[in-house]
């Protein structure tokens, strides 16, 4: 799981937060990490690999270290500017002494639900695990040994679906964005800033507390770009004159530039969308405030699943949960929120790449043409899955049977669905949605799809990354889920849960309905 390195570097962390300081050992640890992390790989360099290739996987290697010290040195030293008196608070200005806005500053319901993407069930067996504030929200309430995310097991799709608790089937939301198949035959895409309206179709949380004068607020969610009924929005690339940026400038916290580019470290952004939060919480309470950190996603596609960067991300994601936590305590709201801790998916290592589409050009069924691929197929590839579309619609009977022949042969996948077969597993039905695919490929374990035209089909993917997407019954794909404060029943173990029950249970929190919804709420973890 992790190391002695690791928790050094953790344990630096948190004597930073506590105003002690960080000595030499802890910033050695984060070398002793890398040394280690490289080690590990180089261990499981394929025996029959060119000696350039061993070269070039010890500079790949090299780099990848000089990367994973400066991400754990930053995390260690994560709060160092932070005053001593308040070691879980940013620095705020005097004008923050504003008064509250929001429909919950008084009375009603106020839930957060917050996600920590890609944070696998599996880390929280771990007695090691560096999270005490989740350690404490899950003692002080109810939990899931482990929680089944929907197919595909990415972010938007997983979601849409713990705020609206329907699958991909219904909502149509298949990729982190709008797949998009080119009129010319060009590449397919994935468009992200794709209207709310546009992109799901069923009705969400913040539509049903919309309908009954009820607000929602948000922070670098998904899928919800351009949402009429989020009163206050924070995207995940902020909008410089929106009303939260402004709190933020105002208070000392961001630039405007900042703001306007918005591309520094993740660890960076993550502090900024959780001040965000604060600021949403604390001046404009809302009565459904969703709260989105991708660190602990990022880092575990670079360095692999439960690595020793993983470990340091979940540890400073778990400040910004600490900090939310001590926001509502200081604005007297505490006794009334209740806050939901879950991810959208887990997260699994991978040694070789599968290229779907190289595979097309093989088969002649991609051309290059003025330096770009065209064709009238292409697959989508997302990790441990893989959609694929037609657009040759007189050809498509005999593109679909000679395909899922071809693609059944490939080493590394595991199943080739057609799209009827694929509907059991909770994808759109052709013909309902422009978003279904004409085939679903899933990949074995220790294989992923990803993006390529030449070269071969399969190779070798040296060092391990990590990648989710594999079907949601993998055990290594379970997600989390926390239930704790307000209206919740301490010391609930909810066993294996379905995230479609997520959002019928902050319905009724919230007291309005999802009729749509999938599942039941989970009941046993409410007070009476």
């Amino acid at each position: 799981m992790t190391d002695r390195s690791t928790m050094t570097a953790v344990a630096a962390s948190a004597r930073y937060h506590r105003g002690q300081p960080l000595g030499a050992p802890a910033l050695h640890a984060a070398a002793q990490v890398t040394s280690s992390k490289v080690i590990r790989h180089e261990k499981h360099l394929p025996p029959t690999m060119h000696p350039d290739e061993h070269a070039r996987s010890a500079r790949v290697n090299s780099m990848r270290g000089c990367r994973l010290v400066l991400t754990i040195m930053v995390l260690a030293l994560a709060g160092c500017m932070a005053p001593h008196a308040l070691p879980l608070a940013r620095t705020h200005s005097a004008s923050t002494a504003v008064p509250d806005d929001g429909t919950a500053a008084k009375e009603g319901p106020i839930v957060v639900l917050v996600t920590l993407d890609g944070l696998p069930a599996r880390a929280l067996r771990d007695p090691r695990l560096p999270m005490p504030t989740l350690h404490r929200l899950e003692a002080e309430g109810a939990h899931a040994d482990a929680m089944r995310p929907i197919n595909p097991t990415i972010t938007w799709p997983n979601h849409t679906t713990l705020i609206t608790g329907v699958n991909a089937s219904v909502h149509d939301v298949m990729a982190n964005g709008l797949i998009v198949l080119p009129a010319d035959g060009g590449k397919i895409e994935v468009k992200p800033w794709t209207d709310k309206d546009r992109l799901v179709h069923a009705q969400t949380l913040y539509d049903a507390l919309a309908a009954k004068g009820m607000s929602t607020g948000q922070v670098d969610w998904v899928a919800i770009y351009d949402a009429r009924n989020v009163r206050w929005p924070f995207a995940e690339l902020p909008d410089p004159d929106g009303a939260i940026a402004r709190d933020l400038e105002a208070q000392g916290l961001v630039t405007r530039e900042q703001l306007a580019s918005f591309d520094s470290s993740p660890a960076w952004r993550d502090e900024i969308w959780t001040d965000a939060a604060v600021d949403i919480l604390t001046h404009h309470t809302p009565n459904l405030l969703l709260v989105h950190l991708l660190q602990t996603d990022t880092l575990q596609h670079d360095y692999g699943a439960l690595s020793s960067a993983a470990y340091a991300a979940y540890a400073y994601a778990d400040t910004c949960l600490a900090r939310l936590v001590a926001a509502a305590r200081k604005a007297g709201i505490l006794d009334r929120v209740t806050f939901i801790i879950a991810s959208d998916h887990g997260f699994a290592d991978y040694t070789h790449a599968i290229r779907p589409n190289a595979a097309l050009v093989q088969l002649g069924l991609l051309h290059q043409q003025h330096g770009d691929y065209r064709g009238k197929v292409w697959v989508l590839p997302e990790g441990g899955e893989a959609s694929l579309f037609i657009r040759d619609v007189p050809h498509r009977t005999a593109l679909v049977a000679r395909l899922q022949n071809y693609f059944a042969t490939v080493p590394g996948i595991a199943h080739v669905y057609t799209n009827r077969e694929a509907q059991s597993l909770g994808i759109p039905a052709s013909g309902s949605t422009d978003q279904a695919p004409d085939l679903y490929l899933a990949a074995k374990p220790g294989y992923a799809f990803v993006w390529g035209i030449t070269g071969p089909v399969v190779r070798p993917k040296i060092p391990a990354h990590g990648a989710h997407g594999y079907l949601n019954t993998d055990p290594d794909m379970q997600a989390i889920f926390v239930a704790s404060g307000a209206h919740i029943r301490r010391g609930i173990d909810l066993g294996t849960i379905s995230n479609l029950s997520v959002a019928p249970t902050l319905a009724k929190l919230l007291g309005v309905s999802l009729p749509a919804a999938m599942h039941p709420p989970l009941t046993q973890a409410l007070q009476p």
